[in-house]
């Protein structure tokens, strides 16, 4: 009998559900129908506050940007924040805030800083993104909440007016400031290239000849020039064997000259006699010196004698090719062929003089690019790193100018509004319901907590009442089972009164009912 009454309780029982609703139907109605006049009047306590909202799209660059890229950051949450934060300062609201007198801007207890505040409050800027890919946000929605229809239409029409014209502003500035800091640097960058330039160049003409570049032609005119210093030296070499050679023959034609017989034709002879007549002539002018002066005209006229003969000397032994005092103490035995000999020994000596001299040139030429060449290796290394410095300061150079001019053509972009903008999509509406207090979502919420109130009442008065009311309550209180029922004796005053409680009971389910649904209609239209 336990197990039976306790699957019993757990079983939802109709019959019993209705015979509360039967008996109880008043104390569901009344708290129903208080909880949701509560609710409901709640509602109509609070001041309305309405929504005026705008859509502004985020219009892409009509121009690719494949051929122009923009200055601008292209995260528009960031910048839209950015944006919202500089609108949303003191001085700009103020602004809107006295245009528009808001929030008591006409009273004498007007606080600026809790007007910027609470308007900061009311305002909403949502981002809107796109419904196939949720990372790109192609518009954004601005808002304005205010107890006027009118206040808020107005005031959003403001911002977004602030929105657009700050944003192309901010745009062009943040574009032309990029494009004068490209340009700044570009200056420093071409004042650096300059001066590499001018490094490389100094230290090319202070280092001529030693340049890598020049390596090929000084080896080929050191090789050159060992070859001309070669053919010199074997030169030298020949004439100092020609000069052994003739200096022999001089001796022994020297030697042989005592011997040789005379001709008075040959200019020995004449050499001789000119000799012996200076030797003469001195003698002479010597006499005269002991006897008078210097002034005397027979010692002037001699010694222009023996001026006149000593020239005459020398031209001749010049012709002959023999030096002063050789022609001096020629005697009259030397032939032609010695004289012969004298001048190619003087021309031999000058041979080798003038080779001798080519060949400490050719030394000090040969030395001069050896240092060429051994001094190459540093100034290679040195040239290097000018070379690189000067290279790395040209690439810097020409990406600053490829940049610079790219900045300029995206400035001139922005300038002519060919780049990313905003346009108004959605202009501000006049709100015609309040966004808060949302009656109708008030009028549910109070048909939830009647429902609850009307449930918790019903159920406390089940609880509190010990009354036997089915035949299942009777049975699960004997011990025993039921033989046989009593049938109920109802009098005719008794289904008259229970007809009466019926049509009381439904007539004040309508009457809920309409009042609900009255005020719900009510809060729609007026709402």
């Amino acid at each position: 009998m336990p197990e039976v009454r306790e699957e019993r309780q757990q079983q939802f029982d109709l019959d019993r559900m209705l015979d509360v609703a039967r008996r109880r139907h008043l104390q569901f109605l009344i708290p129903l129908l208080l909880g949701w006049l509560l609710v409901w009047a709640t509602s109509w306590v609070f001041p309305a506050r309405y929504k005026s909202s705008t859509l502004i799209l985020v219009q892409q660059p009509t121009v690719p940007k494949d051929y122009v890229v923009s200055n601008i950051n292209d995260d528009i949450s960031t910048r839209l924040e950015s944006l919202k934060q500089q609108l949303m300062s003191r001085t700009r609201l103020l602004t809107i805030i006295s245009k528009l007198h808001l929030y008591g801007a006409k009273n004498g207890s007007f606080n600026p800083d809790s007007a910027v505040r609470q308007m900061q409050n009311d305002i909403t800027v949502e981002l809107v993104r796109n419904e196939a890919n949720g990372s790109i946000i192609n518009s954004f929605r601005v808002s304005y909440t205010a107890p006027s229809p009118l206040i808020a239409q107005q005031v959003t029409s403001e911002l977004t007016s602030l929105f657009i014209n700050y944003n192309q502003q901010q745009i062009v500035h943040e574009s032309e400031t990029t494009t004068a800091f490209i340009e700044k640097q570009l200056e420093t960058a071409r004042a650096i290239l300059a001066q590499q330039e001018a490094r490389v160049r100094q230290f090319q003409s202070s280092h001529q000849g030693q340049l890598p570049s020049q390596q090929a032609s000084n080896l080929q005119i050191l090789g050159g020039l060992q070859q001309q210093l070669q053919n010199e030296q074997d030169a030298l070499n020949t004439a100092r064997q020609q000069r052994v050679y003739l200096q022999a023959l001089s001796e022994q034609s020297r030697t042989a000259a005592p011997s040789a017989p005379r001709n008075a034709d040959s200019p020995g002879n004449d050499l001789a006699a000119l000799n012996a007549q200076l030797t003469k002539m001195s003698s002479n002018l010597t006499d005269l010196r002991a006897r008078y002066t210097e002034r005397h005209p027979a010692v002037q006229n001699l010694e222009a004698a023996i001026a006149q003969t000593q020239k005459q000397r020398d031209q001749m032994a010049a012709r002959m090719g023999l030096k002063p005092d050789e022609a001096a103490s020629a005697a009259p035995g030397q032939t032609a062929a010695l004289a012969q000999l004298q001048s190619q020994l003087k021309s031999n000596q000058t041979e080798i003089s003038n080779r001798e001299q080519g060949i400490e040139r050719l030394k000090a030429r040969i030395d001069e690019y050896q240092a060429r060449l051994n001094a190459e290796p540093a100034a290679e290394q040195e040239l290097a790193e000018l070379t690189r410095g000067y290279e790395q300061s040209q690439a810097n150079y020409n990406d600053l100018l490829k940049k610079k001019n790219d900045s300029a053509m995206a400035t001139s972009m922005e300038q002519m509004q060919q780049g990313e903008r905003f346009s108004v999509l959605d202009p501000p509406g006049l709100p015609r319901t309040p966004d808060f207090p949302n009656r109708l979502k008030f009028c549910g919420i109070g048909l939830l907590v009647g429902l609850a109130l009307g449930a918790a009442t019903v159920a406390l008065f089940e609880y509190l009442d010990d009354r036997l009311h089915t035949d299942q309550e009777i049975e699960d209180l004997l011990p025993t089972g039921v033989i046989t029922e009593i049938p109920e004796i109802l009098r005719p005053e008794d289904g008259s009164r229970r007809k009466q409680r019926a049509m009381l009971g439904w007539a004040a389910g309508a009457l809920v009912a309409i009042i609900i649904f009255a005020g719900t209609a009510f809060s729609y239209l007026y709402g």
